[in-house]
């Protein structure tokens, strides 16, 4: 049977006129149940998100849609979400976008350094037509994209000196994703990138394993690595999304009102997930100072060193991402400057 992938845009305009060719079920008093995994815990704002979007569905369907959690991973790693949502075993699921690289190097995107610079610039991609080329890739899949949260930018932890220059990078063992793109730019830095899984990576911090790790401040203060990371320089190399998707089983099991319910649902929820995590980021900046990281800002000409310094990764992999999709998504970030 051949699968069809919708955005959640296109999703409610056409349900919205009339439009939609997945001929759901009618709507029945049986309780429905959607199954949600994702891999956070629940103080941080994805988690936070997530009980949201629980909330507002399931006060809107009177109780007769609930909504479970399996926060932490505590439904396993991506591949078992993947395969929990194109056997409907799962009904909705959260990935980061370098999980999703095997459906499409458009994906890729989003592992390109510095090429996202500011969190407006981040919604205009996300909600805009590269996103939505992404989430193209899932058709034929059993999965539909709704559309994407955040995690936020990544910045340089480390436990071994202040990172105030490029210098500072040099022969730094920074754990790294299993993402090339990734590696390659740390590589670029100078430093020395150690792939670690995440569930070893405040072990591994702790002992000196590795001497840090970039990642957003949201995760690295819900994780505690404050604790074992005393050194913090805001870089902002990469932009985080996660893509929230729901089983294409489940959803052509919905009549349209539920389908909308769900959609809309999960609009207010990605809004109140971007925003928590961006109000978030000057408490934790001022709860780490008094817990005694030392942070640095680079300046700009500081900043444009790590950003020259990185451009080869982009050259490298712009053919597997598309020259046009670099372009697109560098036109799309001067538009927005220029206003």
């Amino acid at each position: 049977m051949k699968m069809f992938k919708i955005s959640a845009i296109a999703i409610a305009c056409m349900l919205v006129f009339g439009m939609t060719t997945l001929q759901p079920q009618e709507a029945s008093a049986k309780k429905i149940v959607i199954r949600l995994a994702h891999p956070n815990v629940p103080q941080h704002p994805m988690g936070e998100g997530f009980a949201y979007f629980k909330e507002l569905v399931e006060r809107r369907s009177e109780g007769r849609i609930e909504v479970i959690h399996y926060h932490s991973s505590q439904f396993g790693n991506f591949d078992s979400v993947v395969q929990g949502l194109q056997t409907g075993m799962l009904q909705m699921g959260s990935a980061s976008t370098p999980n999703l690289a095997p459906f499409s190097d458009a994906f890729l995107i989003f592992d390109m350094p510095f090429i996202i610079p500011s969190y407006e610039a981040s919604d205009l991609i996300t909600d805009g037509p590269i996103g939505r080329q992404a989430t193209s890739a899932l058709e034929g899949t059993g999965i539909f994209g709704l559309g994407y949260i955040e995690i936020g930018f990544r910045h340089l932890f480390n436990g071994r000196r202040a990172i105030q220059s490029l210098d500072d990078v040099q022969n730094l063992r920074i754990r790294s994703t299993a993402s090339r793109a990734h590696i390659s730019t740390l590589n670029h830095l100078g430093a020395n990138p150690t792939p670690i899984s995440w569930g070893e990576v405040f072990t591994a911090l702790q002992q000196g394993t590795v001497d840090g790790i970039d990642i957003d401040l949201n995760l690295a203060w819900f994780n505690n690595f404050h604790e074992v990371q005393d050194n913090l320089t805001l870089v902002g190399s990469f932009y985080s999304p996660h893509l929230v998707m729901i089983s294409e089983i489940f959803y052509k099991s919905l009549s349209p009102a539920d389908q909308m319910l769900i959609t809309e649902a999960f609009t207010e929820m990605k809004l109140f997930q971007r925003a928590k995590i961006r109000s978030n980021e000057e408490m934790i900046l001022e709860e780490m100072r008094k817990k005694g990281v030392e942070i640095v800002r680079l300046d700009p000409e500081e900043r444009a060193r790590f950003q020259e310094a990185t451009q080869a990764v982009i050259a490298e992999f712009e053919e597997r991402v598309g020259k046009d999709l670099i372009e697109q998504a560098r036109e799309t970030v001067r538009e927005y400057e220029s206003q």
